[in-house]
């Protein structure tokens, strides 16, 4: 870029600091490298000449516009996918270097690449993927889309999903429709271009710029068939190219750039973060629903154990009333020589008295025993069943899309060990290691119980 003022200055350092900040955040998010490297090259782009990306199918005249342009046929053109790399084409003087496996840097003089770079593609619908791929991984660091189709074939279906897929990068795109000398009347050419911008305006939701000319006549007139230069249709363009696409506009478009890219990435991974929390929600619904559960089944616990031990209370109760009768008959002024018999006194109140409360207390106890046992063997398979249930729909819900980073990982760690620990429970219950448990607590308070009545009786 050239000289900036203040101002410019400032926008440019605050759009890379936004920038910057986007980026930091996509990392935390766990983004796609792919995705963090395109973010990256779009802010250093800021700091690089002009950057003009020249695409379409391999047959559509990209290179034959190019060479227009420079006045001279720099590039080799072809009937088959000749543009088998990127070749960036700069201000300089006339070289060519190899910048690696797919990228090719030519300068020549000529005066409007001082200001920006010219970039040529592979075809979008070369045979081989391997070109589009590059295509691709170019347009995102573009500040404007010089869009080539055929007159004879127009605005065919490949060229419209990549034109989409230009536009979600929110590039500024300039449509060139070549070859319209092989339109033999004016109708025709304009019939074409109508087709083109109707097009492109339903795709882009707007109308962009549009010029219809034939590269191939252009150059023939630059290089002194006089005639065909006005038949080219080609003085528009480049007027286009080198005068209102000035240092003002070129700069906007370049401002522009990361900012399209800044939401692209923005727009694809706050959909992420919303089914991040959509999946988060959805776990502490599940956790929600197994803590009510857990208060229902320990209120309901608590409920039926109370009548349960109401049981065991009444026949204690039962035995307090027999004592009663028991004490009264006994202990009369008339029977008091066979008070001195203890042992007659003792084997009359175990008849009496206790009579059978060990078997109904047994069976008692061991009622409840098994009620709390299966009751609570039933709560953690419920438990279990209830988080199993949960990954499995979480995990076909992801197989063949698997989201990238860590979230998913760590979340199913969670997920799978709060599972492990219900399933573990329930692999482990020993319902004769449990019951054993609750019967020696439940002797010891019916015991103790029992020993309260018969103290209250007096005779403990």
């Amino acid at each position: 870029m050239g000289v900036l003022t203040k101002e410019q200055e400032r926008l440019l350092g605050e759009e890379r600091g936004l920038m910057n900040d986007l980026r930091t955040a996509l990392v935390k998010l766990g983004a796609e490298s792919e995705d963090e490297a395109t973010l990256r090259g779009s802010i250093q782009q800021l700091d690089e000449l002009f950057l003009l990306v020249v695409v379409g199918e391999f047959n559509s005249g990209k290179t034959a516009v190019i060479n227009a342009l420079l006045g001279q046929a720099l590039l080799e053109e072809g009937v088959t996918p000749t543009t088998t790399r990127i070749y960036l084409i700069r201000h300089g003087n006339h070289e060519k270097t190899t910048l690696g496996e797919d990228q090719s840097l030519v300068t020549f003089p000529v005066e409007f690449l001082s200001a920006m770079t010219v970039v040529d593609t592979p075809g979008t619908n070369a045979v081989i993927r391997r070109h589009e791929a590059i295509t691709n991984h170019f347009v995102p660091r573009s500040d404007l889309v010089l869009f080539v189709t055929s007159a004879d074939r127009p605005f065919t279906e490949s060229e419209r999903v990549f034109l989409e897929r230009i536009r979600d990068w929110g590039k500024k795109v300039v449509i060139v429709i070549n070859k319209v000398d092989i339109l033999e009347k004016e109708g025709e050419i304009a019939k074409v271009r109508n087709f083109v911008l109707e097009n492109a305006r339903l795709l882009l939701g707007m109308v962009p710029e549009a010029f219809a000319l034939s590269a191939r006549a252009a150059l023939r007139g630059k290089q002194g068939e006089a005639r065909f230069w006005e038949e080219s249709r080609f003085a528009p363009f480049e007027e286009y190219i080198h005068h209102t696409l000035d240092e003002s506009s070129r700069l906007r478009l370049k401002l522009l750039n990361p900012l399209g890219v800044g939401i692209r990435l923005t727009e694809k991974y706050l959909d992420r973060v919303d089914s991040r929390m959509a999946s988060l929600k959805t776990d502490l619904d599940l956790l929600a629903d197994v803590e009510s559960q857990m208060k229902f089944y320990r209120e309901d616990m608590q409920r039926n154990f109370g009548y349960r031990m109401a049981d065991i209370d009444n026949i204690l109760l039962e035995m307090e009333k027999r004592g009663q009768v028991f004490f009264d008959e006994t202990f009369r002024f008339g029977r008091v020589f066979d008070l001195l018999s203890k042992p007659r006194i003792q084997q009359e109140f175990e008849r009496q008295v206790v009579a059978d409360l060990p078997r109904q207390t047994e069976e008692k106890v061991t009622a409840l025993i098994d009620w709390l046992v299966e009751s609570d063997l039933r709560q953690w398979q419920a438990i279990h069943q209830h988080l199993s249930g949960r990954r499995r729909e979480q995990n076909e819900r992801i197989i063949g899309a698997m989201e990238p980073g860590n979230f998913p990982y760590d979340r199913d760690r969670l997920v799978e060990g709060v599972a492990r620990e219900a399933r573990r429970v329930v692999d482990g219950y020993d319902r004769d290691r449990e019951a054993k448990a609750v019967a020696d607590h439940a002797r010891t308070a019916v015991a103790a119980s029992a020993a309260l009545e018969a103290g209250a009786l007096g005779l403990g």
